[in-house]
């Protein structure tokens, strides 16, 4: 008892012990598999983002470059020969500089040079918007001399930028600015720096700070579509990149993380069930080895019984004390039936081993069920008289010829009338019965016992399973009687169960009929059958 305490404690602790470190493995595992996945985002991301801020600063340096041929030339002592060392290399070395403005300390304009050929209406709206807007935006009080800064603003709807910066010559300080033209940034640089970038791996366009397009495709703004500000020359807008297979990542990405954790969640769950399982087997093997302890105990007791009969008339045979040679033959009879019994118990013993390495073979030939039913009562005749029980055999009219194993049938019917005067002995009736229904032969044992519950009637048909616990200390059993009855009736094709014993006239339940149900494979009507 302390052993299958402690084996049981031992289950019922390991269980939780392994779903503990089931689910620990299982949550470090999900944890893991999202840290990827966010790790895996996140290089797409920074991938992306290196790219955006590439950008940017391509289109800085451009403009930057620009605005430092135009310091070279832009000279205040030299005002009269600005234009002329500009104008002939402006489209090639400035060629989205628009003009170059040179203003005294007060904010007049001193000289103003522009690439326009003809008209000069929007150089001399510039000249005024600049003296009356532009220069208060920009700050000079707080700029160094020669220090390059631009302004990118929107004046009246229209996008402009300027760089500028302040040099001193004999005491002092002007302002040199160079207007660069937004449109030509939008119609020639950009396409000539970002060109490649339309039709590549990855997507790109420049919007404002409205977020208006400027230049480039529309892109659908997902997690892996970055925008960065121009740093320094427009820095009112940005540049946005978008992988071109941005969709077909974050979709990946999201399949890839859904199997993972699938694969997480189904390992787990196979754990838990490999778990459950072995403990569900070691508890079944347990009980198993429970029952063959007590199929061992009372198995010894039933063999006991029947020798202690034989020896003790065998005894009495021996001394002669026999009243009269009725008694001698009465003696005689009841060591032949013991020694039967003895023999189904044995050969019980015997089957069932066969049965259970799987070696249970089976002699089939045509025979007679009469002879089969006949055969398994007259074993049991002597001690159903012992204890008050009749023994009532009942076969219906034309009962067919089987095609089975005699022996084999005797002794499941023999087990099943033993199990009947076990525990039915108090019934006073035990009746065999045998008749033909439709395509086979139902042989039934009806006793007027306590029955069989619901519960157990199909339980008890297998091995080392016996009816009500509350009869088991009572009422012997090697608990393998019933587990032969049902594996003999399924080598002929049939079929074996128990059922409530219904008196026809109340309707009441008074006691239990166990059926074997045999097919006809050959019948050959029975003559003069009884």
């Amino acid at each position: 008892m302390d052993r299958r305490r402690r084996e049981r404690v031992t289950s019922f602790v390991l269980l939780p012990l392994v779903l503990a470190a089931v689910a620990i493995i299982t949550y470090f595992t999900f944890r893991t598999t999202l840290r990827l996945d966010q790790l895996r985002k996140q290089a797409v991301v920074e991938a992306t983002l290196g790219l955006a801020t590439e950008k940017a600063n391509r289109l800085d340096r451009n403009i930057v470059d620009q605005d430092n041929a135009i310091m070279a030339v832009a000279d205040p002592q030299k005002l009269p020969e600005i234009g002329e060392h500009w104008l002939p290399t402006a489209r090639r070395e400035t060629p989205t500089v628009r003009a170059i403005v040179v203003l005294d300390e007060t904010g007049s304009v001193l000289t103003l040079v522009s690439r326009a050929s003809a008209s000069f209406r929007e150089e001399d709206s510039f000249r005024r918007l600049l003296v009356q807007r532009m220069v208060a935006d920009m700050e000079l009080a707080k700029q160094p001399p020669d220090e390059l800064r631009h302004l990118h603003r929107t004046y009246s709807g229209q996008s402009y930028l300027v760089s500028y910066w302040q040099r001193e010559w004999e005491g002092r300080r002007y302002v040199i600015v160079a207007w660069h033209d937004i449109g030509r940034i939008v119609r020639e640089s950009l396409p000539t720096l970002y060109g490649e970038a339309s039709g590549g791996q990855n997507r790109l366009n420049v919007v404002d700070e409205e977020g208006r397009l400027i230049f480039g495709p529309p892109l659908r703004t997902g997690e892996f579509t970055v925008g960065v500000r121009f740093p320094t020359t427009l820095y009112n807008w940005r540049v946005q990149v978008s992988p071109a297979s941005g969709e077909a990542i974050a979709s990946s990405v999201q399949s890839r993380r859904t199997l993972e954790l699938s694969m997480v969640g189904l390992s787990a769950v196979v754990i838990v069930a490999g778990v459950v399982t072995i403990l569900v087997a070691a508890e079944k093997e347990r009980r198993t080895n429970a029952l063959k302890s007590e199929f061992v105990a009372n198995v010894s007791h039933e063999l006991k019984t029947p020798l202690a009969l034989v020896r003790m008339f065998a005894e009495m045979l021996q001394s002669g004390r026999v009243a009269n040679e009725q008694k001698r033959d009465e003696y005689v009879g009841i060591i032949l039936q013991e020694s039967e019994r003895l023999t189904a118990l044995i050969e019980n013993v015997l089957d069932f081993a066969r049965v259970e390495r799987g070696k249970g073979s089976l002699e089939f030939q045509e025979g007679d069920v009469g002879d089969a039913v006949a055969r398994a009562v007259e074993i049991h005749r002597y001690r159903a008289e012992r204890e008050g029980v009749a023994l009532r055999i009942e076969l219906g009219p034309d009962l067919p010829k089987l095609d089975m194993d005699e022996r084999a049938l005797a002794l499941g019917l023999s087990n099943l009338v033993d199990n009947a005067l076990k525990y039915a002995a108090g019934g006073k009736e035990i009746v065999v019965s045998a008749e033909a229904r439709g395509r086979e032969v139902v042989i039934q044992v009806k006793d007027r016992g306590p029955g069989v519950a619901a519960d157990d009637r199909t339980k008890i048909f297998e091995r080392f399973v016996r009816g009500d616990p509350k009869l088991r200390g009572q009422i012997r059993g090697s608990g393998i009687g019933l587990a032969l009855v049902k594996h003999i009736a399924k080598s002929h094709g049939g079929r074996a169960w128990v059922e409530p014993r219904v008196d026809p006239v109340s309707g009441a339940e008074i006691g239990s009929a166990f059926g074997v149900a045999i097919p006809v494979r050959r019948a050959r009507a029975r003559d003069g059958a009884s």
